[in-house]
């Protein structure tokens, strides 16, 4: 696979798990869990509300991704968010992690994908060109 389609492929995959992390599991509420680890966090009182806001977030996190806007930027975010939210889980809420304390890792994995697919795989090195 060439770096221009596996940088497309990346994108896309990237900005999928951001879009159905944020519609499925927190604004349609198809995954509990997610609410409960907000209401561990961040308190009971407006888990709902932030749980909600937290998962338009993520869709819009997909569409910068897809957009390409800012790409390096973005990726930026991108990995102080992922790190900052599982490491606020796996200290507060791990027994409801979807693999526990094994989360850091598949954490860290995503973390290396976008970090490469950035500044390994882009065509522009930093700026995302979808064609």
């Amino acid at each position: 696979m060439r770096n221009s389609s596996l940088h497309t492929f990346l994108t896309y995959s990237i900005a999928f798990v951001w879009f159905a992390n944020g519609l499925y599991c927190k604004v349609l509420n198809l995954v509990p869990r997610h609410q409960k680890i907000v209401s561990i966090i961040l308190g009971d009182q407006y888990a709902g509300v932030l749980t909600l806001l937290i998962g338009l977030a993520e869709i819009i996190m997909a569409i910068w991704i897809v957009s390409g806007f800012k790409s390096r930027l973005n990726c930026i975010v991108q990995i102080i968010v992922i790190a900052m939210m599982n490491s606020l889980e796996l200290l507060f809420a791990p027994h409801l992690l979807l693999w526990g304390h094994w989360n850091i890792l598949y954490a860290l994995i995503f973390i290396l994908i976008i970090y490469s697919n950035e500044y390994y795989f882009s065509k522009n090195k930093g700026h995302v060109r979808i064609s």
